[in-house]
């Protein structure tokens, strides 16, 4: 965990892109400091689109966010996101006030709620490329306001990073209420410490323990308690497990996860990885290319078990994927190679030959490969 929170103080070079503006709220009837970050391929990538983080508190919470997931992006675990944080240093009670008789928004909280869904939402939206894919994070107050976004009958957000929430009148019961009616997959993630205000604790654990109960499999739920850690610390220990929580599916494939589920398979290897795929398009709203390491895994499990008719399935996402690639033609010659037909495996060869390079497959192998079939023909 120590080796986590060294991320949070490392700035790489996948978010460049950070500024900050002047936010003119009619619903507040002020203006409101605002801090973007995109990722440093934006501009780059005019067509690709990006999973949208709301940071409520995020003159403190905007920069261990950034860089957790600058880390998180640099190593492929974690996708690019767009990141906006919300200056609130002088505002956060008032934005955040509520009714103590309903538990609900009220006066300029009511404000701030609707400047969220109804103001800043449809500007970062309509100016950025955003993906169907949105998160809200903030910190004791401000956590505990993020809830309200549940109440709502089509909530705005698909993910809630809720730090050591400081809970509303009747928020232990009413948000296990809102998930146990979900029909759409919802990441919601809170957290505490045995260090942590005392009179947050209680409720935390009522809401852990209510939200437990549900049986909905459309909730996926993460509670972390850290232990000698403080109600501050917290933060640090936390952001990293609720990004790897919420974006466990983007991972590319592990060395545990081809050992203990792709290897030992009967059959089925391709349809794993288009499950893979297709899980990340369903809850993570995101369209990626296959990547080429998670092509080499599910190669290696068809080689290790012998199925090489597989291949012939893997080269048609391959060609999908990368169509001007060597890829596609490499697996089909793979597996006339493995069925023993020298010569449609030397035709398939010296086609990829002739088509650009990907990954660690070259031309001078694919022509080291031809004349290797090429060779075994001439000897029949």
């Amino acid at each position: 965990m120590k080796q986590l929170l060294l991320l949070l103080f490392f700035t790489f070079s996948m978010f460049s892109q950070k500024t900050t503006e002047s936010f003119i709220s009619n619903k507040l009837g002020e203006t409101r400091e605002i801090t973007i970050g995109l990722p440093s391929t934006y501009d780059q990538n005019p067509t690709k689109k990006y999973p949208l983080l709301i940071l409520l508190d995020g003159d403190y919470l905007f920069d261990p966010f950034y860089g957790a997931l600058d880390y998180g992006c640099y190593w492929d675990d974690l996708p690019e996101t767009i990141v906006i944080g919300i200056n609130q240093r002088n505002n956060r009670m008032e934005d955040c006030k509520y009714n103590k008789d309903n538990g609900l928004p009220s006066g300029k909280g009511a404000a701030f709620f609707e400047f969220i869904g109804g103001e800043l939402l449809p500007y970062i939206e309509k100016k950025y490329r955003t993906a169907p894919f949105r998160i809200i994070a903030g910190h004791d107050t401000t956590a505990g306001f993020l809830n309200f976004f549940l109440y709502k009958d089509s909530p705005l957000f698909n993910a809630y990073i809720s730090l050591s929430p400081e809970l509303t009148p009747e928020m232990e019961t009413r948000i296990p209420e809102k998930l146990a009616k979900s029909k759409k997959a919802v990441f919601y993630y809170q957290s505490s410490a045995d260090g942590d205000i005392r009179q947050l604790r209680e409720p935390i654990k009522n809401l852990d323990a209510n939200i437990k109960m549900i049986t909905n499999s459309d909730i996926d739920y993460k509670y972390d308690e850290f232990h000698n850690a403080s109600h501050y610390s917290l933060v640090l220990y936390s952001i990293p497990s609720a990004l790897y929580q919420i974006f466990d599916s983007y991972k590319p494939i592990s060395s545990s996860e081809f050992t203990d589920q792709i290897v030992t398979l009967q059959s089925g290897y391709v349809d794993y990885l288009i499950k893979k795929y297709d899980l990340i398009s369903d809850k993570l709203g995101l369209t990626i290319p296959v990547r080429l390491n998670d092509f080499k895994a599910i190669e290696a499990a068809i080689l290790k078990n012998n199925a090489y008719d597989e291949l012939d399935k893997l080269a048609e996402i391959a060609d999908k994927n990368y169509p001007k690639s060597m890829l596609a033609s490499y697996q089909l010659g793979l597996m006339y190679e493995k069925m023993g037909d020298a010569k449609r495996a030397a035709s398939k060869y010296q086609r990829a030959s002739q088509l650009e390079e990907i990954g660690n497959l070259t031309k001078d192998m694919m022509f080291d490969k031809y004349d290797s079939m090429n060779g075994l023909t001439q000897k029949k």
